[in-house]
């Protein structure tokens, strides 16, 4: 499937986005930066730690105690209030690496007067709300061919500064690497690259046997379609056009072709063990974070910083 097309008609504000003569990426950044820190704290105040089982010095919760276990592990002073015993767990402590990788090619740069942001401010704002979080937890932020995985408190900034001076041609999907068999990778695009291109970066990533989601950010138009009459649309990366004497007609097959276009990926990332979900920047960016976060380590073989969930636990079968 082609790059989805920028109308230049109707949507004028749009195309001057798309095209670079909006306010450039250094002046933007101070904004995004800001939105991310209170996008994280928000998420951030819900959560308690890493909340997760596992070696370290502080208490997470009480469980009972599972038949086969050392009898050890029994916390005797809270199994003397009970008729059972139980089994005093503390929070998992050992950082592991994110890869987060947020596509600035140029079709990202795109906004309709239906989003607040264009394609690309909401990836980077979810970018550097997620790393913070993550780092909040305890765990290590890098992004591919650009930043080397961090747990720097100041995780956003150093982003922040990687991306403004990066020089390279701004790629849609990540470079090919090597990722940790227990990273979690995490790919923002607007996904309209090549099908074929999508699934071998996915299937490249994934063969360590590293865990990952992709997710897809859209304009709302994108979704819709909603033009009519004649229409000029301008593809933001080649700058080719074609003009619709009718867009209205277009609608239906357009709609189809995107569904197509998901269903391609989404078996992608179901053969492999990774999520693939949809976000549009009329959505708060909120919504994202919190479903990015819920989704770690959420792999067939339970790989990844939550990769406990998914671990038998003693006395149970698998």
């Amino acid at each position: 499937m082609a790059r989805a097309p920028a109308p230049n008609q109707n949507d004028l504000s749009a195309s001057k986005r798309a095209t670079g003569e909006g306010r450039s990426l250094a002046a933007t950044l101070p904004r995004l930066i800001l939105e991310a820190r209170r996008v994280a704290a928000t998420v951030i105040h819900g959560l308690h730690g890493r909340r997760r089982s596992g070696p370290g010095e502080n208490f997470w919760q009480y469980r009972r105690f599972v038949s086969g276990e050392p009898a050890g592990r029994v916390d005797w002073r809270r199994s003397a209030r009970d008729d059972h015993l139980y089994v005093r767990e503390q929070e998992w402590e050992a950082a592991h690496t994110v890869w987060i990788w947020p596509d600035r090619s140029p079709s990202m740069a795109f906004a309709s007067p239906q989003a607040k942001d264009t394609k690309l401010e909401r990836t980077l704002i979810v970018s550097f709300a997620l790393a913070e979080v993550l780092v909040e937890g305890g765990e290590r932020v890098g992004i591919p061919g650009l930043m080397r995985p961090t747990s720097a408190r100041n995780v956003i900034d150093k982003m922040a500064q990687v991306i403004v001076h990066d020089s390279s041609a701004r790629a849609s999907l990540p470079p090919a690497f090597a990722p940790s068999p227990l990273a979690e990778i995490v790919v923002l695009s607007d996904l309209w690259s090549p099908i074929g291109d999508v699934h071998r970066t996915i299937a490249q990533l994934s063969a360590t046997g590293a865990h990952g989601h992709v997710v897809q950010v859209v304009d709302p138009v994108e979704e819709t379609f909603p033009y009519s009459g004649r229409v000029e649309f301008v593809e933001p990366e080649g700058g080719e056009s074609i003009t619709a004497g009718r867009a209205e007609t277009w609608r239906a097959d357009y709609i189809l072709k995107v569904e197509k276009h998901r269903a391609d990926i989404r078996r992608e990332t179901d053969r492999l063990g990774w999520t693939f979900g949809i976000h549009r920047t009329d959505r708060p960016a909120s919504e994202l974070l919190l479903a990015l976060h819920s989704r770690m380590g959420a792999g067939a073989q339970g790989t990844g910083i939550n990769r406990w969930h998914n671990a038998p636990q003693a006395g149970s079968t698998a």
